[in-house]
């Protein structure tokens, strides 16, 4: 009979022996089928660099309007037309008392800051990957929620009004949002969908709250301030063609009396002569003695000329409630102030010297040689 044996040394014996020991004594591990919350695996550092980038424009943008809010100053409509400062001095855009493009900074600022640590993988304050992560789709939920919010109420309260500026950040909120979606992985989400559920459904119901529990800060409070009583001369805060919906709705809630408005700029030779011109083919000016852009437009002209042109008050009796605007403004179906009727076409909003020349025919040139 034949034996078959093996030599093996008195250390590799010992180690074989101790090897053996040790994996008797360890229990068993089991490997997770799906990845833990810290798990790097479907994570791309990159797409949290684009979340910093999309961030920083939209903290540009909302720095851009609360510079706005607090200037009290008309924002750039590129798209032309009044609707950005009409949609961006409604009610709508306070939140508890609070100008609604602060928050948006916060939101934005809070992104870019924990985008830009997570892409470089070096957390700070303390914070590790898992916090960082909790806080950006915290962070991209609240916003995509009060996008869809705000889109609802723009097609709702504002359907025949368009703002640049709304739709940009409703863009950049949901885009971030999905970055966001994308990068954690499915198995991620699952595990958070319960915690994004509840801060939608919070940041809706404060909306909400905001809108029904804190009083509005209506157009008419933001057109017009007072009449100073030593000389009548009524002082007016910025607001871009006020559209009529809106315009009625508002005023209707205040009783403000009529004041003649004031003319401070000396008229150019340019300006009467164009005064002229549009007085002579029947040109008309409808405006509103509480309207900043209609005295903006009268101001173009100077204190001479405006005298000059055919001026339609559209409330010659003040505004208080029941108050209807004058026939002549209904007749031509006005849908803002100021409002231009020259040769027959009727033109909202300010228009500039040398384009109101061309409307009615006037060529910018023979201006000048005018006295």
């Amino acid at each position: 009979m034949l034996l078959r044996l093996s030599c093996v040394s008195k250390s590799s014996k010992s180690s074989v022996e101790s090897e053996s020991d040790t994996a008797s004594s360890s229990p068993p591990s089991f490997e997770s089928s799906s990845p833990s919350i810290d798990d790097d695996r479907g994570t791309d550092p990159a797409a949290y660099k684009w979340c910093a980038a999309l961030g920083g424009v939209g903290f540009l943008e909302t720095a851009y309007l609360s510079y706005l809010k607090f200037t009290d100053t008309d924002a750039f409509c590129p798209t032309g037309g009044a609707s950005c400062t009409t949609i961006l001095t409604s009610g709508y855009s306070y939140v508890f008392g609070f100008p609604l493009p602060l928050f948006g900074m916060l939101a934005y600022g809070l992104v870019t800051t924990i985008g830009l640590q997570l892409g470089a993988k070096k957390m700070a304050f303390g914070l590790d990957k898992t916090d960082g992560e909790m806080i950006i789709i915290g962070t991209t939920t609240s916003m995509a929620a009060a996008s869809a919010y705000f889109l609802y109420i723009l097609s709702t309260e504002f359907p025949e009004e368009s703002c640049l500026y709304c739709l940009t950040s409703a863009v950049l909120s949901f885009s971030l949002f999905f970055i966001t979606l994308k990068n954690l992985g499915f198995e991620k989400i699952i595990k958070m969908l319960g915690s994004q559920l509840c801060i939608a459904s919070l940041v809706v119901l404060a909306l909400s709250a905001s809108y029904k529990t804190v009083q509005p800060v209506s157009s008419s409070q933001r057109t017009l301030l007072y009449a100073q009583a030593n000389d009548q001369t009524l002082k007016v805060e910025p607001l871009s063609g006020t559209r009529l919906k809106w315009m009625s709705e508002s005023l209707a809630e205040n009783e403000i009396p009529y004041v003649a408005t004031e003319i401070t700029k000396e008229s150019s030779p340019l300006a009467i002569s164009l005064a002229r011109h549009l007085h002579s083919i029947g040109a008309k000016l409808y405006g509103a003695f509480w309207c900043s852009h209609c005295l903006d437009q009268k101001e173009m002209f100077g204190r001479e000329a405006a005298k000059i042109l055919d001026y339609v008050e559209c409330f010659p009796n003040g505004v208080k409630q029941g108050t209807k605007m004058a026939d002549a403004c209904y007749d031509i179906k006005l849908e803002g102030f100021p409002t231009w009727e020259i040769n027959g076409q009727v033109l909202s909003g300010e228009k500039q010297l040398s384009e109101l020349a061309i409307l009615s025919g006037m060529k910018p040139e023979d201006l000048s040689q005018q006295n």
